[in-house]
């Protein structure tokens, strides 16, 4: 099985979804989105793939969510994906994709969905 992660080194979970698919038998691709962020249709694909909004797909506690305003009502999916893509920090994490699907792996826990 293939799997990819868009893995942040510093994140204990980020760290706890790539280990679990190594205990899987999974080597990953690994990318560190925060060097080699995806591109606008990948992260709006990833989010939708996930069965998200892309506002539950936003670290709203980095500090920068704040600073930007995109906490305030009227900012719409556009504008946070516009951020996200300018400041990879807001994008949370782990994304894991396989066969099975895409998730954020937020609890690490949830990685297990998408082993065989």
């Amino acid at each position: 099985m293939s799997a990819t992660i868009y893995h942040n080194p510093r994140c204990g979970t980020s760290r706890n979804a790539l280990q679990a698919l190594r205990d899987a038998g999974i080597e990953p691709t690994v990318i560190e989105y925060l060097k080699t962020p995806p591109s606008r249709q990948t992260l709006a694909g990833l989010i939708q793939q996930s069965g998200l909004t892309v506002r539950e797909a936003v670290r709203t506690k980095e500090s920068l969510y704040q600073e930007l305003g995109l906490d305030a009502a009227g900012v719409d999916d556009d504008a946070l994906l516009d951020a996200m893509v300018e400041h990879p920090i807001l994008i949370n994490r782990p994304f894991v994709v396989t066969e099975r699907g895409a998730r954020l792996c937020r609890p690490a826990e949830v990685v297990r969905e998408l082993l065989p």
